[in-house]
């Protein structure tokens, strides 16, 4: 159970020292219990208060990793159920499934989509981040099968779906070192599979015929002391699929059970039975609804766009807005002589801005002066983005050490801030810019004179 801000103040030394950031013990205890703090940051709390605290105020859902270095991903810890009530932490990964039954041509076609799809979207890397290497029967071709992955130069994680365990065995000798997903523990096999797991501390899949029966083989895991675990929401039907995965959810978020409090696999591609476009239905629903890893048949623009650009919006803090730093960005490899211009620190509007200005090909200085994360309009009218805002932002970057030119240009629907930008900055010219960033390629080359 949950401990109130009450019961961890009483485990604080009370001296209202500050050093955690909060003006007395009180204040800290009371965020620490709202989930918004960590207890460490007291340097003062006792060895055994700080175990007392520790299983209470870890999520109830349990944090796992898997991967290496630079696709090590972290998945669960999640403390809400909506979004809106504070934010979710750790965002789902994609994963395209091989199998060493598929045609050559197919597993080529497959590296060659997930090498296609890549891209930075508003600042993140948009990738498939895992490859489901699911056994099947003949040994021989899925140990081909992963050096084939691992040979074709993707940085993805590797998920080893496979329940016999010589196989697994031999699988791990290849690709042990970069931890893997090891996906295939059930009521017949779960001891041999956890032995296997427990030695390299692997991220251990769990799949169960019902949900009484895969709570009761989790709680006989959890015995064997491993609580690395990832649960299987199964594959009899969507409807059973949903209801499994908000109801592990539930369960351990609501009814406060450990024993579903860890993340969950959705095999998409075996629910949408080969039709893409159910699958990206099914994939944009298990985004929302507590899919950890959702696996795919495959990975295209067509899934890509709508599946990454959900998942973005669904795992941002709300409380937050999306910012980029308040800098000048060099677009197009700008000069000494090259223009200036200025929009907002929204990351949304800075990246659709700086995405034209690339496509304009005139050099240029893109600069955004710290507007509170908020759109252009939204800024200026909570008078975060004014003439002395801006002024203060072009003397304090030295930009003007950078381009003898003195062109300023300003979005088009704050075009009424040019005469106090003008005053606040002698010297340089202010210039209406269009009211729509689609609008600045044939802008920005017809005032450099460009055809």
């Amino acid at each position: 159970m949950a401990m109130t801000g009450l019961d961890i103040y009483k485990l604080t030394p009370k001296t209202n020292c500050k050093e955690c950031g909060f003006p007395t013990c009180m204040a800290f205890s009371m965020k620490v219990a709202a989930g918004g703090v960590e207890i460490s940051k007291c340097p003062h709390m006792s060895e055994e208060a700080m175990a007392k605290l520790s299983e209470s105020t870890t999520p109830l859902m349990k944090a796992v990793s898997f991967g290496q270095g630079e696709t090590e991903y972290k998945l669960g810890g999640e403390t809400v159920l909506f979004r809106h009530e504070k934010t979710f932490v750790n965002r789902n990964r994609y994963a395209v499934l091989f199998s060493d039954e598929m045609p050559q041509e197919q597993i080529d076609a497959k590296l060659a989509n997930m090498k296609n799809v890549h891209y930075v979207r508003i600042g993140e890397e948009m990738k498939v981040e895992i490859a489901a290497l699911q056994y099947t029967g003949n040994k021989a071709s899925y140990l081909a099968l992963i050096n084939k992955v691992k040979a074709s130069g993707l940085k993805v994680a590797y998920m080893l779906v496979c329940e016999d365990l010589s196989v697994l065995k031999e699988a791990l000798s290849l690709v042990g070192d970069e931890k893997p997903i090891v996906f295939g523990a059930t009521k017949d096999n779960y001891q041999e599979m956890v032995g296997l797991a427990k030695d390299s501390k692997l991220l251990l899949g769990v799949k169960a015929a019902g949900l009484e029966e895969l709570y009761e083989l989790v709680e006989n895991i959890q015995k064997l002391d491993y609580k690395e675990l990832l649960l299987d929401t199964g594959i009899a039907s969507v409807r059973d699929a949903f209801t499994n995965a908000v109801q592990i959810r539930r369960t351990a978020l609501k009814e406060q059970d450990r024993t579903f409090g860890y993340p969950s696999v959705v095999f998409i591609n075996e629910l949408a039975k080969g039709d893409k476009f159910m699958e990206i239905a099914l994939a944009s629903l298990f985004t929302m609804k507590y899919g950890s890893i959702l696996v795919l048949e495959d990975m295209d623009y067509a899934r890509a766009l709508p599946l990454y650009g959900l998942r973005q919006n669904i795992f941002t803090d709300p409380q937050k807005p999306m910012r980029v730093e308040p800098k000048f960005y060099p677009i197009n490899n700008p000069g000494d002589n090259s223009p200036v211009l200025i929009t907002v620190d929204f990351a949304l509007t800075y990246f659709i801005v700086s995405g034209e200005v690339e496509r304009s090909k005139v050099p240029t200085w893109l600069g955004n002066p710290d507007a509170g994360g908020y759109s252009v309009l939204t800024a200026w009218a909570a008078g975060k983005l004014s003439g002395s805002v801006i002024a203060k932002f072009i003397k304090e970057s030295d930009i003007e050490s950078k381009t003898k030119c003195r062109k300023l240009i300003i979005p088009g629907r704050v075009a009424v801030l040019k005469a106090d930008i003008e005053d606040g900055l002698p010297g340089w010219e202010v210039i209406i810019g269009p009211d729509e960033a689609m609008h600045l390629p044939k802008f920005l080359r017809t005032m450099e004179g460009i055809n």
